[in-house]
């Protein structure tokens, strides 16, 4: 049983909203937060990107950056610029993209079902991340950006958002980057809060480290709250929830900055051994079960033999394993692709252009452009308790920043 519930977010007025939304804080970086909100006081990015208001060279990871977020959202709130909503509710969260569409069900959930595997993970979460989410949170006593969570879809869920998007939408804009973004309240909260508890699990689709440290934040409230009950606002984690049907999961590219020794004709005739190899002017695998090798200025598609492969196991039958444990490793002598400095990842949405161009810039040696992972995949995943390899998955589009903040007692 999923228990999700009604909150009272802070909400930017709808005529700011697309002022004030923004990327979300791990998909943009300092330097790229500080040329984006230039001429903007307004913008999310003072929050979840503090250290833009601070000197070059600030230790993002420094008090003072917890301390300016803090400041900066309490200044929002007074100057009007997030507004708590009169009730709490549950509401409904539509992203729009290249034709497609797909809706959320925007509310909390119970910290303590992370810790049960009621909210599953798929990836592993890294110390150094989850220290800064839950310092960021602690400190400012909210959650200033929603987990992205998926589930198996249902008929109710699905037919309870129809009625409610049939409705007045209270924001509605299309950001810089095309993405169109609108929210509707929902007219009955417990109807939702009914139809999760029929669901078994939530899964983490993006933000394992929001999901973390979120729960950590909670844990650390709980510790020194003598009064704890179970009740306080602390004990949950903002989430963002899309029925599985409706997301799209993106390839996430591979690039190595040297061929190991070999020469490309020597990595070319060494793939011939691992699989089918031929040379394509399409640089976008058609199946799962192949990839597309650039170098030397040209494509060749790899298919790796369809009877090798154990599609009883979701890890090794996964396209990433494959090209993991059949050619970076014995090929080119990359071991551990989350410490090796050698490899680089590039999101899908950069398309295979990019990866052209970091190979014939000479910066990178190969470049690999992978089939997506699918979301019954990464659902199997999660289900079996395993760890995906690092960089399955990338999630597009992303979820804005600054719409919806959860607020919690402060320590």
């Amino acid at each position: 049983m999923i228990k999700i519930h009604a909150f009272r977010p802070l909400m930017p007025p709808a005529n700011l909203a697309a002022r004030i939304a923004c990327e979300p804080y791990d998909v943009i970086s300092t330097q790229e937060a500080r040329q984006r909100s230039a001429g903007n006081p307004d913008s999310f990015l003072h929050v979840v990107r503090s250290e833009i208001d601070l000197p070059p060279g600030t230790d993002p990871y420094a008090c003072e950056v917890y301390e300016t977020a803090s400041r900066n959202l309490q200044a929002m709130i007074d100057k009007g610029l997030l507004c708590r909503t009169p009730s709490p509710g549950i509401w409904i969260y539509r992203q729009t993209f290249q034709g497609r569409e797909q809706y959320g069900i925007v509310g909390c959930c119970d910290a303590a079902q992370y810790r049960t595997d009621r909210i599953k993970k798929h990836e592993k979460t890294r110390p150094d991340k989850e220290d800064d989410r839950t310092r960021h949170m602690l400190v400012c006593s909210a959650h200033a950006e929603p987990v992205f969570l998926t589930f198996r879809d249902t008929p109710t869920i699905q037919q309870l958002i129809d009625e409610d998007v049939r409705q007045a939408p209270l924001i509605d804009f299309v950001a810089a980057d095309g993405v169109g973004h609108t929210v509707w309240a929902t007219a009955s909260a417990d109807a939702y809060v009914a139809a999760f508890e029929r669901l078994e699990a939530l899964y983490i689709a993006d933000g394992h480290h929001r999901t973390a440290g979120a729960e950590r934040a909670a844990t650390e409230r709980q510790k020194s709250n003598p009064h704890h009950s179970g009740n306080e606002q602390y004990n949950r984690i903002l989430a963002v929830m899309f029925p599985a049907s409706q997301l799209r999961i993106l390839a996430y590219n591979r690039v190595v900055s040297d061929l190991g020794g070999l020469t490309p004709e020597d990595l070319i005739e060494r793939l011939r051994a691992v699989g089918d190899v031929v040379v394509t002017s399409d640089p976008v695998p058609p199946t799962s079960g192949s990839v597309c090798v650039y170098v030397d200025r040209r494509w060749h598609r790899l298919t790796f033999p369809p009877q090798s492969i154990d599609s009883r196991d979701p890890i090794a039958s996964l396209d990433v394993s494959l090209l993991q444990s059949r050619v970076l490793e014995p090929l080119l002598g990359i071991r551990d692709p989350r410490t090796d400095s050698r490899i680089g990842f590039v999101g899908g949405i950069r398309g295979t252009t990019e990866l052209e161009n970091r190979v014939d810039s000479g910066e990178m040696s190969v470049a690999f452009s992978m089939y997506p992972t699918t979301i019954e995949q990464l659902l199997s995943v999660s289900d079996a308790g395993e760890i995906m390899p690092p960089k399955s998955t990338w999630f597009e589009p992303k979820l804005r920043s600054g719409l919806f903040v959860h607020e919690f007692e402060p320590g």
